[in-house]
């Protein structure tokens, strides 16, 4: 039996091939058991609303029909939630990693007084909360009702993310802040020049979760902007049409407020998946860029001098 696993094929024993053919055949079922609800999701967004309701979509449609999408993107507001959407991602991601990595910098040094008393101190906010009705008078008398502030300042501190930075930069040598600062470097500059370059696997995971949240919130804008059509967002006025999809059945006059009784028809089914489809694809296509540094992210703390 071992001269058996010793035969070699080319430059590979039998024994490797094996391995890697199993471990083909089980990453490749994996990789289909992932991918099919999405890939059917996007089949059941493309087949027409009414041949949906009989079932049977798997991997195609059968009735093809761009109704659902139409549906979507009819809405006069969708562009300016477009736009709000992205604005309040991009701004909200940049400074949330900006400000986060600076407080993770001050409390990760060694010389801070009542550093863990700080830090303890940041640690308590995340299991205690005033709780909805006084945040939204907070939110109230600082004057943010209604204003595109009520998007980034609230969310601009988060205590998780500054512990992951923290960890992260308890992480690198302390050589590299000591060399820095005998050079004559302050303190602003070590973290500038020093320390933040090296901390981007775990920056880009911090700019990952914070865009991935900032773009899937929608619950702010109802609570506090849903007066203002104007700071309206896109998963806001997908969640009304999903809303209202479900509520009024094959009515779609209510969904669109135009009075307008349509020649088609959409589903609760059919609207779900396409609004699933929108929402997605944004982040879908911004991953593939951060993956490479999302997984050294996740990893950190695993090695340190």
């Amino acid at each position: 039996m071992k001269k058996i696993w010793k035969i070699r094929i080319g430059k590979h024993s039998l024994g490797d091939i094996t391995f890697h053919t199993v471990n083909g055949i089980i990453m490749f079922f994996i990789a289909v058991i992932m991918i099919y609800p999405f890939w059917n999701t996007i089949a059941v967004s493309f087949n027409d609303a009414q041949d949906t309701l009989r079932g049977g979509i798997t991997l195609f449609p059968r009735v093809f029909s761009l109704y659902s999408y139409e549906s979507v993107f009819k809405n006069k507001l969708m562009g300016t939630a477009a736009v709000n959407s992205v604005l309040r991602t991009v701004i909200s991601t940049v400074l949330g990693v900006l400000v986060g990595s600076m407080i993770a910098y001050v409390l990760s040094r060694r010389e801070l007084v009542g550093r863990k008393f700080i830090t303890g101190y940041f640690l308590v906010t995340m299991y205690i909360s005033a709780g909805l009705i006084p945040n939204y008078f907070l939110i109230k008398n600082l004057g943010m009702l209604n204003s595109f502030a009520v998007y980034i300042v609230p969310g601009l501190v988060s205590v998780y993310n500054i512990i992951v930075i923290k960890s992260f930069m308890q992480s690198l040598p302390d050589s590299l802040s000591e060399a820095a600062m005998v050079d004559g470097a302050g303190h602003f500059r070590c973290y500038w020049q020093i320390i933040l370059p090296c901390c981007k696997p775990v920056l880009a995971t911090i700019a990952l979760w914070c865009a991935v949240g900032s773009w899937n919130q929608w619950f702010d804008t109802f609570l506090y902007a849903s007066g203002a059509d104007h700071l309206t967002t896109l998963q806001y006025e997908m969640m009304k049409l999903l809303s209202s999809a479900m509520q009024s059945g094959r009515d779609n006059s209510s969904i669109f407020g135009n009075g307008q009784q349509m020649a088609n028809t959409i589903t609760p089914t059919s609207i779900r998946a396409a609004v699933t489809i929108v929402a997605s694809v944004p982040i879908l296509v911004v991953y593939p860029f951060m993956q490479k540094y999302f997984v050294k992210g996740v990893t950190l703390g695993a090695t340190k001098e």
